[in-house]
């Protein structure tokens, strides 16, 4: 049976050897197989109408597919406005407050929870925006995403 000296010797390496056991290895991802970006990775800049853009792959001033994240502000929205083509959007986190027409109402808005999936349609005016908290969008479109104002004073 081991002593109490023995079991105090032991003991430290034992737990140490079973923490690097049970800890996940560092593995080297071949880059022609997988790309990533960390939270901390992500490159965000100012937009004007009060969102932060991340651009994640793709060009959206230019031609094809690209995938933006944009982080509404609370109490920020966008006037009414269009794309050339459609856009599909995912809800990562929040509540995103959608309207469509040409006349600016934030009221008449509707709130899309987070999870939920959203087609703006290419040429269809609408406005969008946060209230009371951050919200986390993921936008993929077909590039050019232009966005042409649209509102009726």
């Amino acid at each position: 049976m081991p002593t109490t000296t023995t079991l105090r010797r032991i003991g430290p390496a034992f737990l140490i050897a079973t923490l690097v056991l049970l800890l996940p290895a560092k593995a080297d991802l071949n880059p022609a197989a997988i790309a990533y970006k960390l939270p901390n990775q992500i490159e965000w800049r100012d937009d004007p109408v009060g969102a932060k853009i991340a651009v994640v792959r793709g060009d959206p001033s230019g031609t094809g597919l690209y995938i933006v994240l944009v982080k509404w502000a609370p109490h920020r929205m966008s006037r009414p406005h269009f794309h050339p083509n459609d856009r599909f959007i995912t809800v990562l986190s929040g509540t995103w407050w959608v309207g469509t027409g040409s006349k600016f109402d934030p009221e008449s808005t509707v709130p899309m929870p987070a999870g939920s999936f959203v087609t703006h349609f290419g040429k269809q005016v609408h406005y969008d925006g946060a209230k009371d908290e951050e919200t986390v969008l993921e936008i993929v479109g077909e590039g050019p995403g232009t966005v042409i104002p649209a509102e009726t004073k």
